[in-house]
């Protein structure tokens, strides 16, 4: 795992989007497969060696990517990159590292309607930390580009079509 990818984990590993533990509002929706689906959240680029092999946790390839699908709880401290900073993601733009509602957030994550503004401003900043941090790899930056790429499209066609 790089130093990058090390230290964005280490930055959201005790930090959370609300004060207060925001899986008993929605019943953890974000943790859990529906039934008959089997789904689960993107790794970054050298993450899945971590969870190779690790009891409880599977590993999917997909054309994004690999998954890292559990089986609805964890130790908070084993949570992939992507989880830690759900529903949030930091996106790049021309003045820097952002940190934005993950387009994809809106089906699962009754949060997502409150926007940024609606979340803890620590769990905000550890975000654009976190994103900092991954900037200073080459290949997390390229990672960090193609997400920041695929939520402008969401973006765009969430507008388009309502």
């Amino acid at each position: 795992m790089s130093d990058s990818l090390g230290q964005a984990r280490e930055i959201l590993r005790d930090v959370t989007p609300l004060r207060v533990d925001c899986g008993q509002i929605c019943g953890g929706a974000c943790c859990r497969s529906l039934p008959g689906e089997r789904t689960g959240m993107l790794l970054f680029p050298g993450e899945e060696a971590y969870y190779q092999g690790k009891p409880g946790y599977e590993l999917l390839e997909t054309a994004t990517g690999p998954l890292v699908v559990c089986a609805g709880s964890c130790d908070r401290g084993e949570r992939p990159l992507s989880c830690r900073l759900f529903p949030l993601l930091p996106v790049l733009r021309a003045e820097g590292v952002k940190v934005a509602m993950d387009a994809r957030a809106r089906a699962v994550c009754p949060l997502a309607a409150q926007g940024v503004r609606g979340l803890s401003d620590a769990f905000v900043e550890a975000v654009r930390q976190a994103g900092q941090a991954l900037m200073e790899d080459e290949t997390q930056q390229a990672f960090l580009r193609r997400l920041t790429e695929e939520q402008d499209e969401l973006r765009a066609l969430q507008r388009r079509f309502g």
